[in-house]
């Protein structure tokens, strides 16, 4: 019996020559990603570490409380400049014009390549899927350990493949695939998710990003994208690091196949306090919002910034609501300035954040009050999230959100037409 992607990759970092579902291995590790939480957790409990045998392996990016807003962050930060200094970390996104979200960094920086293993203590680190490559979230320990040792272990389960057939109608977004999904298929938690068909080429690197990172809220252990032609001049226009893509075999045992016709996705809402089984059609969710947020590790690249400022462009924030925008990046803040979509974000009532996981995360720059109604275009809704457990969170995709920010509730782009506003 043949392989998947995931299994394949697992295989090569583990020395084997085959792996299957139900297998506990060992693997050496390519990309071992640190956070300003990981030396948070490691002043908390007063440890270091003492050994790092492949500092050329390891990534450090502050994005979760950036800049700093309290002196712990910032201590915990200090931490981590002084680590990266001792090691001689040369892949280190310090505040500056280099810093974003990791999620988003390991795809624009290629730090993730096709058939690398990559770990991450952060929950959303299957994003770097995208990259045809092995990525998933493990505990804090475990990372500190993949850090002193280039290794962890890992406990493979089955997987899931996703067919893409055709391409997705005007309006509709990568989130809207998700939110569909995860209505119609539901949960996929001790599973992977591959995903191919047909219908890839017709989704950007972008799009793949958002659908990889929302599979964290499908539970999904790895998730992939087959490599194409999309992701291979995607990784020859930023980087001259050889890769080698990963194909599955012709034999690749599934758990279950299944078929995402693109055509038939439309505008999708998550309703307050979770995903799983509680998506919607837009024009189901009907209500009013106090707070509108654009960005995060999900939602926040070049094109979710261009279709937020196109759907504001000549129209005003409504009164009495917050709009906030956060470019996943630094280097996508700067390319959203210098094609305008800043200037009409602001001029119609936003406020622009630096890259960071703020308000998403409930950290800073965002944070909901008692009773507060939010349009989301990130990552979860459950209660306490974004800020006060009262508060609730809507998800839907930066053109709904640009959309309801304008109309003061939840509506789309073609709603706002047809009111007149």
């Amino acid at each position: 019996m043949g392989m998947t992607i995931v299994e394949k990759i697992l295989a090569r970092a583990a020395e084997r020559s085959n792996v299957k579902p139900g297998d506990i291995v060992t693997v050496a590790v390519d990309r071992a990603v640190m956070l300003d939480t990981t030396f948070f957790f490691l002043n908390q409990m007063r440890r270091d570490i003492l050994a790092v045998p492949h500092p050329d392996r390891i990534v450090i990016v502050f994005d979760h409380e950036v800049p700093a807003p309290s002196a712990t962050s910032a201590a915990a930060q200090s931490t981590g400049r002084a680590f990266a200094r001792r090691w001689g970390i040369s892949r280190f996104h310090d505040l500056g014009a280099d810093q974003g979200i990791s999620h988003v960094l390991l795809s624009e920086n290629c730090h993730a390549l096709p058939g690398m293993m990559v770990v991450g203590s952060d929950s959303h680190s299957a994003a770097a899927g995208v990259m045809n490559c092995a990525s998933r979230a493990v505990t804090i320990l475990d990372l500190i350990a993949a850090v002193a040792t280039g290794e962890t272990w890992l406990s493979l389960g089955p997987t899931v493949r996703y067919e893409f057939r055709g391409s997705l109608a005007a309006g509709v977004a990568a989130m809207d695939v998700i939110l569909r999904m995860a209505d119609r298929f539901g949960s996929h938690s001790g599973q992977n998710i591959e995903f191919g068909g047909p219908g890839l080429a017709s989704l950007s690197i972008d799009a793949r990003r958002t659908i990889c990172t929302m599979c964290t809220e499908l539970n999904a252990d790895f998730v992939t994208f087959e490599a194409d032609a999309t992701l291979d001049a995607h990784i020859r226009g930023r980087t001259d690091q050889p890769f080698h893509a990963v194909f599955p075999d012709a034999d690749a045992d599934y758990v279950r196949r299944e078929i995402v016709v693109l055509d038939d996705i439309r505008p999708m809402i998550a309703l307050p306090d979770r995903i799983l089984g509680n998506t919607v059609h837009l024009g189901d969710a009907d209500s009013g919002i106090d707070q509108a947020f654009i960005g995060s590790c999900a939602n926040g690249s070049l094109s979710d910034l261009a279709i937020a400022a196109d759907v504001l462009r000549g129209r005003r924030v409504a009164p009495g609501v917050r709009l906030i925008v956060t470019p996943a990046t630094q280097a996508i803040y700067r390319d959203a300035l210098k094609a305008g979509y800043v200037e009409l974000l602001v001029d119609a009532g936003a406020i622009v954040t630096p890259a960071t996981c703020g308000a998403c995360a409930g950290g800073h720059m965002g944070v909901l009050g008692p009773g507060d109604r939010c349009i989301a275009s990130s990552t979860r809704n459950f209660k306490g999230r974004m800020g006060d457990p009262t508060a609730r969170i809507w998800l839907g995709s930066p053109a709904v959100v640009a959309a309801s920010a304008v109309a003061g509730r939840i509506v789309g782009p073609a709603q706002l037409m047809e009111a007149g506003l």
